[in-house]
């Protein structure tokens, strides 16, 4: 698995870096965006092969724009994936159940971070 196009949408610089540094090391291509406008923008260009997507950013927040992202007949088959520090019992399901494709929790784990989202990365039909 190498060369995916990846969005990571998240407000954390720190994050955002660390999330990067992994996958970049394992030959994916990161596209960046910091709030929901700038991921919007982001989706009108190039169609990425997984969205990593923040759930607490500005601009309404990630769960808003998953539903944005599944009402788009261009995007609705898009794989995203909540990358959140809402870890309580019950935030996984619920993330799910709103239309998400996957759940990872905050901190990443370095180890395990890359090969969890290629296991959602979009293959052609």
């Amino acid at each position: 698995m190498s060369g995916a196009v990846i969005l990571v949408v998240e407000d954390n610089f720190l994050n955002r870096v660390l999330a990067r540094d992994v996958l970049e090391r394992r030959s994916h291509r990161i596209i960046e965006a910091v709030s929901v406008e700038e991921a919007r923008e982001k989706l009108k260009g190039e169609l990425p092969d997984v969205v990593l997507l923040d759930i607490g950013l500005p601009g309404g927040g990630g769960e808003l724009l998953m539903k944005e992202i599944r009402a788009d007949v261009r995007l609705a088959k898009l794989p995203v994936i909540a990358v959140t520090a809402y870890a309580m019992v019950g935030d996984k399901e619920r993330f799910l159940a709103a239309g998400f494709d996957g759940y990872l929790s905050k901190p990443i784990n370095t180890r395990t971070f890359g090969p969890e989202v290629e296991g959602y990365i979009r293959r052609p039909a």
